[in-house]
């Protein structure tokens, strides 16, 4: 029998800015693009719990590659703390653990949310998609096992709470660093406020400058450029002898500052990505090579 031959992929590339609904997970989200545009070659910028919704950035094709100058930048959410009950996944989602009768503030719940701006460090929760030994905490908890984890360190940006029309109820708006998690920071200040509280309704609204204006359903969504994927780095046009260089990967001398650039050529085409390395611009990931 004659070996079945491989589906061609479509050569598609891009930038997808997709509205996650919540009921799915982040993987399903790139299994549907896959279908859609005909590549496998889909992958996102960071996960959003199957609860939640808002923006979940990918890459299709050659975008696939440049997710990494996405991953890292800050993050921005939108949800509810709920005061007075504990859950084990520190979510609406999990079972609940412990009650509490609570009676607070608007001020009182604003001044405990305070406490957690800043740099801090965070306990990785049991339901996170962390790695120890080799083993996702997530399927730890799931067998109903509970490990040790080392905290982790954190910027918090903006931790602003407003009160709803239930006294234990309050919305939040977060903004902090990538990798933080939001249903700990609930989690924390029910804890501040001498009780204990867990996160619901959570959307993200911003990845970087990737904002929830632009996202949309994985049927409606329209492919962007994949170089959309750096709109957060600054640009450096150089003139065609550079070009070609860049082309090459070479290094474009002394650094005038620290940090990431993109390089273009003359018509605007992004050919590099490069960083302050050792005193040096050195090449990153080339994307247009001679």
């Amino acid at each position: 029998m004659g070996r079945r031959s491989k589906r061609p992929d479509s050569g598609i590339s891009g930038c997808a800015i997709v509205d996650k609904p919540a009921g799915c997970t982040s993987h399903d989200v790139v299994d549907q693009l896959r279908k859609k545009f005909g590549t496998k070659k889909v992958g996102h910028a960071g996960t959003l719990d199957p609860s939640a919704t808002g923006v979940l950035v990918l890459g299709v094709g050659k975008g696939t590659k440049m997710l990494q100058f996405v991953t890292g930048t800050d993050k921005s959410y939108f949800g509810e703390l709920v005061l007075g009950v504990e859950t084990d996944s520190l979510d609406a989602d999990g079972a609940v653990t412990a009650t509490h009768e609570m009676s607070v503030t608007p001020d009182q719940v604003a001044a405990a949310a305070a406490k957690f701006v800043g740099d801090i460090e965070q306990i990785p929760p049991m339901v996170s998609a962390v790695k120890i030994d080799g083993k996702r905490l997530h399927e730890l908890a799931r067998e109903g096992k509970t490990v040790e984890r080392e905290p982790r360190p954190v910027t918090v940006h903006r931790y602003d709470t407003s009160p709803t029309e239930d006294p234990l109820v309050y919305r939040i708006e977060v903004e902090c660093s990538s990798g933080t998690y939001v249903r700990t920071l609930a989690a924390d200040v029910g804890t501040a406020l001498g009780g204990g509280a867990h996160l619901r309704n959570l959307r993200r609204t911003a990845v970087g400058q990737f904002l929830e204006s632009e996202a949309a359903s994985v049927e409606d969504l329209e492919l962007l450029p994949h170089t959309q994927l750096l709109r957060g780095l600054p640009t450096l046009q150089v003139d065609d002898v550079v070009a070609s260089q860049v082309r090459h990967g070479r290094s474009l001398g002394p650094a005038g500052g620290a940090g990431r650039l993109a390089v273009a050529d003359e018509s605007g085409e992004i050919l590099a990505v490069y960083e302050s390395r050792d005193g040096e611009f050195k090449a990153v990931k080339v994307l247009v090579a001679e």
